[in-house]
């Protein structure tokens, strides 16, 4: 009886952990020229300010300040006031470089390509498919997008 009591301990440990260390939270910016900051709280230095939509992973939680950390690893703190759960990605290749990727009307190289995009660019997330990313721009233009170019799913 004791072996099984530990082996229901140590799988619900081992799932407690897979689920809080390898799913960590995204959220998106809400609003425009929101402050990304060196610590929790007003005062605090700025280091950076983003747009509405702009994903950003969550680090950590103190308080009503959450710790974020975006696409190109910058980190530091926004309150949770200016942040909400509204799936977006950005496009992670291409830095520096004045190519675009494809943005296509199905999921696969085979399907026309609707329309490009540089790096840094933000689109909602409306669907995923076999490692595609469905997505939407704010002009309106929706379309997929391989996976492995795009950061915040």
């Amino acid at each position: 009886m004791k072996s099984t009591s530990k082996k229901i301990l140590l799988s619900s440990l081992l799932v407690l952990f897979l689920s809080t260390s390898t799913f960590a939270q995204m959220l998106s910016v809400k609003g425009d020229k929101v402050n990304l900051r060196a610590s929790p709280g007003t005062k605090s230095s700025i280091k950076w300010e983003y747009g509405d939509g702009f994903p950003l992973r969550v680090l950590r939680k103190k308080g009503s300040w959450v710790k974020v950390k975006d696409f190109e690893q910058d980190t530091g703190w926004i309150h949770k006031s200016l942040l909400e759960y509204n799936p977006q990605v950005i496009v992670k290749v291409n830095r520096n470089k004045d190519k675009k990727i494809n943005i296509r009307k199905g999921p696969g190289t085979s399907n026309n390509i609707v329309g490009k995009a540089y790096y840094g660019v933000v689109f909602k997330t409306i669907g995923k498919k076999s490692g595609w990313i469905q997505v939407k721009h704010e002009s309106g233009l929706k379309g997929w997008i391989k996976e492995n170019l795009l950061w915040g799913y």
